[in-house]
């Protein structure tokens, strides 16, 4: 799943709970899936933030090479 796909979920979920109308059941099992929802977003981030140190690192050496 992309990134903005996650947040996109994410923001459904708290919107359906902000609204109110749901069960206490459905209200858990929301939460249960916002949970989920938000641990994907930060594997998404750590994965993106590590892409951009591998590119700065690698940025670095060949300014320093170069």
């Amino acid at each position: 799943m992309q990134f903005e796909s996650a947040i996109k979920k994410l923001e459904e979920i708290v919107a359906k709970l902000e609204g109110g109308e749901v069960t206490l059941d459905e209200a858990m099992a929301l939460y249960l899936a916002g949970v989920e929802a938000l641990k994907n977003c930060e594997k998404l981030l750590i994965e993106a933030e590590q892409k951009v140190e591998i590119i700065l690192r690698d940025e670095r050496t060949a300014f320093v090479e170069g």
